[in-house]
């Protein structure tokens, strides 16, 4: 089996193509920079440029699924130039995707599935969202995902199952939003944010990894959230994460005005609440390895730790 992956360098698409290879899956990938191309038999790197449509078409041989996750990062600060590099770097990776896809024999390709976000559900403290949502969150970020899964949505255009997974905050020491609350933590000036009682719907990096190749193992279609059984509270999730790192909270939690005043339109990420619901993905007979938020950051650090002491004592051998 061989999967082509837009993103794979990224947190998610690494993470993924690990899984792949450890399954013994074969992985093609497309890059915007040619100095990234690897080939290998089991890891093949191909050039695109979706800001102008460029496409080495020859990553679509011997492909049975798609996976897409390009897109520039939403954790920059909105300026307004940079909002139309994270649509449109959405939009056209989509839209030279479905170009390329519409030259060739797709008869082989069995599923595509687009990442999108949770960041679509409206803020709220009280509603329990699922798939079935109509409602779309008024903030640039709900704007951005409600143009991203319309753009996916003409993939259904093909013989093949679409898919679409709105990931949550993604657990992981290898980047995304962990490491940046951790940090201040780690250094005895952690916090809540507001007051804490906004709803942060995570995944374990795995769990998230691993349900993408579910998706394509079993053709499913359709939407799916990306997140774990139970979302938690951030007040709920710095205290974890003190406690797993072993540190004290002891600073008042930070006002909304303070992280206005230093990230901009941005800070909107640290106080949306969306709860949301996983029932849908494990109905499909999905088991999650992490369900809670515990579990899931002892796992985190627990590598961390290993990998640190094995560093140290390669680092004492070769002195």
């Amino acid at each position: 089996m061989r999967i082509l992956i837009t993103g794979a360098t990224g947190l998610v698409g690494s993470e993924i193509v690990r899984l792949c290879h450890e399954q013994n899956i074969d992985v093609n990938y497309l890059t915007t920079s040619k100095n990234k191309i690897v080939s290998k038999t089991n890891y093949q790197g191909y050039y695109w440029n979706p800001d102008t449509g460029e496409i080495d078409q020859n990553s679509f041989k011997g492909v049975s699924a798609i996976i897409n996750l390009a897109g520039a990062s939403i954790s920059k600060r909105w300026t307004t130039s940079y909002k139309k590099i994270v649509l449109s770097s959405r939009i056209n990776a989509l839209r030279t995707l479905k170009n390329a896809l519409e030259q060739i024999d797709t008869s082989g390709i069995r599923s595509f599935i687009s990442a999108s976000a949770i960041g679509i559900y409206p803020n709220s403290l009280a509603t329990f969202y699922t798939e079935d949502e109509k409602n779309v969150d008024d903030s640039f970020l709900g704007e951005v995902v409600a143009i991203w899964e319309k753009e996916a949505d003409v993939f259904e255009k093909f013989d093949f199952a679409v898919a679409k997974i709105r990931i949550g905050l993604v657990i992981s020491a290898a980047g995304g939003a962990l490491p940046e609350m951790a940090k201040p933590i780690k250094y005895y000036a952690g916090a809540a944010f507001g007051n804490g009682m906004h709803w942060q719907s995570w995944i374990h990096i795995s769990d998230l990894a691993r349900q993408f190749l579910y998706l394509i193992e079993h053709r499913l279609e359709g939407t799916y959230n990306g997140v774990g059984p139970n979302p938690v509270n951030n007040a709920k999730l710095v205290k974890e994460i003190a406690k797993v790192i072993d540190r004290p909270l002891f600073l008042p939690n930070i006002p909304r005005f303070v992280m206005k005043a230093i990230l901009g339109e941005m800070s909107y990420l640290l106080f949306a609440s969306q709860r949301v619901s996983s029932k849908k993905i494990e109905e499909e007979g999905f088991v999650f390895h992490y369900p809670n938020i515990c579990r899931a950051l002892e796992n985190i650090y627990s590598k961390e730790t290993t990998k640190s002491k094995f560093n140290s004592v390669a680092k004492k051998e070769y002195i």
